[in-house]
């Protein structure tokens, strides 16, 4: 298991020299720690009541809001978390979890498996092999509804959490696919950047279709999934909001900061059918581990969804 990688102070230094802006959100982020503190306040997921949660990666609430059109009820509740690694961290480490199974596009889970105590009944990767685009560099929301589907059959008396990639970058809609070079353009929790000049407004475009590609494969799991299921996000997004207390623009998702657009996420409610008995026993076929992944194809990975 390998040990995970940590920046040196000099490090970070230069790269603050080298990144002014880096050093700006540094210090809002201590600003950010020392008023609310990481995790101290917001929704408690696992503690809810529901049989599915579809969680959709760094969508917004007001998007979400704008963009679904779905049968249910819709209010706005508050992430502790600004990140996956800060979900990952704040949520799952060391919670009883042998009541859900957790299927994900997202690596961040697995390249954290020495920090984080994922206690889950079952994890299904589907970002592992097939599961993931070599082409769109990531994995398809179609692709993690039939894997929930799957997992729903095989675990019928387990809880499921569904980790659907969009709308995190890469944006794969048409807008995406037209303007933005995947190869080039850098949009993720860190910073922007790249070799080409994108404008907020064609963000906008592309982050929206990104959202409406994922609600596609929600109506479809709204049906199929029987109970009480939720839809909400690990995190919202930044796409261009100034962040106090120094005013700063700021894009994607960093870890540490606090800002409406970033912790609002959406608290969607559907009923269907009848609820699940859901049990923590392993009574219901577990499978067992897959084969390790090479750390360098999960680096890979996670640099093609913007992380750095």
């Amino acid at each position: 298991m390998s040990t995970p990688r940590r920046t040196p102070l000099a490090g970070r230094i230069r790269r603050g020299v080298a990144e002014p802006h880096l050093a700006v959100r540094q210090v809002n982020r201590w600003v950010h720690r020392l008023r609310d503190g990481l995790g101290r306040t917001g929704v408690e997921f696992f503690d809810e009541d529901w049989d599915n949660l579809l969680l959709l990666d760094a969508c917004r609430y007001d998007v979400f809001a704008e963009r679904a059109d779905l049968p249910g009820t819709l209010r706005a509740r508050q992430s502790k978390a600004s990140a996956t690694r800060e979900f990952l961290s704040v949520y799952i480490d060391g919670a009883d979890l042998r009541d859900t199974v957790y299927v994900t596009a997202n690596p961040q889970l697995y390249r954290r498996r020495g920090e984080i105590a994922a206690n889950f009944h079952d994890v299904v990767d589907v970002w592992r092999d097939e599961g993931w685009d070599e082409d769109y560099r990531t994995v398809h929301p179609e692709t993690v509804a039939a894997a929930a589907e799957a997992a729903a059959e095989r675990h019928p008396h387990k809880r499921l959490l569904v980790h659907f990639l969009q709308p995190h970058y890469p944006f794969i809609g048409e807008t995406g696919q037209r303007h933005l070079d995947l190869g080039s353009l850098v949009f993720g929790p860190e910073v922007v950047h790249g070799d080409v000049d994108v404008d907020d407004e064609l963000l906008w475009r592309a982050y929206r279709e990104n959202v409406d590609i994922a609600l596609s494969s929600v109506r479809r799991l709204l049906v199929v999934l029987g109970g009480r299921t939720v839809v909400t996000a690990d995190h919202g997004e930044l796409l261009g909001e100034r962040v106090l207390p120094l005013p700063m623009r700021e894009y994607g998702h960093p870890a540490g900061i606090r800002a409406p657009a970033l912790n609002t996420v959406p608290w969607f409610v559907h009923e269907h059918g009848e609820r699940r008995t859901i049990t923590r026993e392993d009574d219901d076929g577990r499978r067992h581990d897959e084969p390790a992944v090479d750390d360098a194809v999960v680096e890979e990975r996670l640099r093609q969804l913007g992380y750095r």
